[in-house]
């Protein structure tokens, strides 16, 4: 399986389209945002190229191939005022594989890969990031890849009638 990634410069409307379906997809929903409850879990949100734009001014982005096919993104945010741990130089990151026929496959490893080399060459020494409690498929990956459990937020997230706490974790490179 080819694996690849773009960096994102110029956002085009037909990736603000796929955006637009992965984040108001009703099975991504719980796992790339946090919800107080049952409404906010079904609240569409819009993304343009223009809300992507703006998004660049502080975030590096990447887009996920997978046998040339649009997948999904990742990006990394430097010191961001969501820090568990508030140590400077730390990277905050953020995956999504979007498309069903890109999960399992060994992408979401890759990408993950790819971006923490991203991560060091920048010369940043610490990766922090949150996921959800019910997510053990991404908790599985983090863990496999290093990264280690620094806190709990309880009553974070709300999934399947359900309040889930958000998990941090941290790698140090």
């Amino acid at each position: 399986m080819s694996v690849t990634f773009e960096k994102l410069t110029e956002p085009t409307r037909e990736i603000a389209e796929s955006y637009n379906q992965w984040e108001n997809d009703p099975d991504l929903i719980p796992m790339i945002r946090p919800n107080k409850d049952k409404e906010a879990a079904g609240k569409r949100y819009t993304v343009t190229a223009e809300n992507l734009r703006k998004r660049l001014q502080d975030h590096e982005v990447f887009l996920i191939y997978v046998e040339g096919v649009l997948v999904g993104e990742m990006n990394y945010i430097v010191n961001p005022g969501h820090l568990f741990d508030k140590r400077q130089d730390t990277a905050w990151i953020g995956i999504t594989i979007g498309e069903p026929d890109g999960r399992g496959k060994g992408a979401g490893y890759q990408a993950m890969r790819f971006l923490e080399k991203e991560i060091a060459a920048r010369g940043l020494k610490r990766i922090e990031l949150g996921v959800f409690e019910f997510n053990e498929t991404a908790h599985k990956l983090y863990r496999k890849l290093g990264y280690r459990e620094v806190a709990r937020i309880p009553d974070f997230t709300y999934k399947d009638g359900s309040m889930w706490a958000d998990i941090r974790m941290e790698k140090h490179l």
